[in-house]
């Protein structure tokens, strides 16, 4: 008989990836993918936001859980400045509820073949 942890391991655990495109124009300006956030995770992120303040945790969440097709961190720790200071709260926002919401939308599968090719 199969344990209730190795079945969740299997179908929700941190090996998933999922993937969110950011168009501008219907051309694809960026393509932002990550892995699903864990307790342990979310913890350090709360850790590291400054403050009570839903934005920086949302900010410092796509920070640290963003990643390009090869698995490299997309941002920084050092860009958090600039992201709040000069990049649109939409298109934030925009990838910040794509990670929120990655379970929802299971991605899955498509990201991995993105992957493989």
């Amino acid at each position: 008989m199969t344990r209730a942890v190795d079945l969740l391991k299997n179908r929700f655990g941190v090996s998933q990836l999922y993937k969110h495109d950011i168009k501008q124009d219907d051309e694809i300006i960026l393509t932002v993918y990550w892995h699903p956030l864990t307790i342990a995770e979310r913890e350090a992120i709360q850790k590291k936001s400054s403050s009570e303040d839903v934005n920086d945790y949302a900010l410092q969440m796509m920070i640290e859980k963003a990643i390009d097709k090869n698995g490299s961190r997309l941002f920084q720790d050092g860009d958090k400045a600039s992201l709040r200071r000069e990049i649109e709260a939409s298109v934030l926002e925009e990838i910040q509820l794509a990670m929120v919401n990655a379970g929802a939308d299971k991605e899955v599968k498509q990201a991995k073949a993105d992957l493989k090719s």
